[in-house]
This record gives structure tokens, sequence and C-alpha cells, in this order.
């Protein structure tokens, strides 16, 4: 099971968010690069970076930011936030992102999704975010009735990379993973599922890799805490 470090941008700054809310943001840093090349140096073998200006204003924010980390560090990234149109999923890949994640159009345009996944192989990703099983969009802060499962499920013969599942409810409260909701979404799909969201401590991790299905875990606010060490995270996951 993979472990993505995440590195969530807004105003330029690294910052982790309370179940989603722009209001109670923690800044952690105001050199998001350097905090790559610290995740890099840990021995993490992905990042996994959002652009949650992006996410509200539906297109790139924090592209200097981004940039800035692409420019620094040589393992692959993943983006998501703001990404809703074919003209910015190049872009992105273009400037070196090995995927991007496709949330509020995998629910709008799930046309769009396919064709970028035909496109750039291996290199789409779609960001499921839900409340109580009901997908959210635009920065979550619409919410819809479509269900988690039934969206993912929707995407089966698209040739989707994977799915980010996120429990919002979870996300920045350190409280621990939706576990069943994951493993139960994961072994409903064929596509590689990553837990997002209240990953908090090393127990949280050995969870979702004892499923056997889960694929990876993305952590943030846990790892600025010190609550979770990286290395020695990353060396327990390949023990």
């Amino acid at each position: 099971m993979i472990l993505y470090p995440a590195i969530d941008l807004k105003d330029g700054q690294c910052v982790r968010l309370l179940r989603g809310e722009m209001s109670a943001a923690t800044v952690f840093g105001d050199d998001p690069a350097a905090q790559a090349a610290k995740f890099v140096a840990a021995g993490c073998e992905w990042l996994h970076l959002v652009d949650l200006n992006g996410a509200f204003a539906g297109q790139p924010v924090n592209a200097a930011a981004v940039e800035a980390i692409l420019a620094r560090v040589t393992v692959p990234a993943q983006l998501g936030g703001g990404i809703r149109d074919m003209a910015t999923i190049a872009m992105w890949l273009e400037k070196g992102l090995s995927r991007v994640i496709l949330g509020t159009v995998a629910v709008e345009n799930p046309t769009l999704v396919r064709e970028a996944a035909r496109a750039f192989p291996g290199r789409v990703a779609v960001g499921i975010d839900a409340r109580k099983g009901r997908v959210a969009t635009k920065g979550w802060a619409e919410e819809t009735d479509v269900m988690a499962t039934d969206l993912a499920q929707s995407f089966e013969d698209a040739g989707v990379a994977a799915l980010i599942y996120t429990d919002i409810d979870r996300d920045g409260a350190m409280g621990g993973p939706n576990l069943e909701a994951t493993e139960a979404l994961a072994r409903a799909v064929t596509i590689p599922v990553i837990a997002s969201g209240g990953v908090s401590r090393m127990e949280d991790l050995i969870a979702l890799r004892d499923t056997g299905i889960i694929a990876g875990a993305i952590s943030g606010r846990a790892l600025y805490d010190g609550a979770i060490d990286l290395a020695a995270a990353l060396k327990a996951l390949k023990a």
C-alpha cells in the first residue's frame, strides 16, 4: 500500500482544513516546495497535492506553488482541485504531474473523465468526496444525491488509474479513516482505491493495509503534527 503525503495549497501556503472548511485552515508552512522536499527526503514514493482555492474557483489558483514543487522533487505527484477541462488536464500533465484528479467534473461531466482517461492512459484519477455516502462537489461546498459507490462503479470501464475516496466528516479531524466505507468501496470496484480523510496514526495505516484491498492512503495533518513519523510509517508498510 502506497502512503501519499498530502500538501494542501491555499493562498500559496501549506495548510490543512477541518472537514473541508476553508475558514478552518491551519497554516503549516509558506514554502510548499521545501515541504515536498522534506517528504521526499523521508522516503515517500508519491506526493498528493490539492489546489484548495482552485477547487472553489473551478480553475488553477496555486499553479506557482505546484510548479515549484514539481521543479524541486523527482517523485511522481498527483494533483486535484480546479481541473475541469481537457486543456487544464493537458497543461498539468505537460508540466510534469504524473496524475490529475478529477472530482467535480466526474459528477457534472463524466464524458470528460472518459475522454481524458483515453487520451492520457494511467494518468487520470477520480476523486470521490462524500458525506454520509453522498458525493459533494465544488470544494465540498455542494452536496449531491449521487452515491459514492454508484459514481465509482460508473467509471469501471473508463480506464481511470485510481479512485481517491475521502470521507469529508473525517478529513482533518484526526479521528481515524472511515475504514468500513472505504473497504466496501474498494470491494465494489476493480479500480484501485486510495483512502483519504482521518488517517491520523500508524494503526490507521496498518488497518487500511490489512484489508488487503485498499491500494493507498493519504495523510496530511498527522504528518505535520508528528502523530505519524513518515519514515517509520513507510518502513512499516513495506514490512
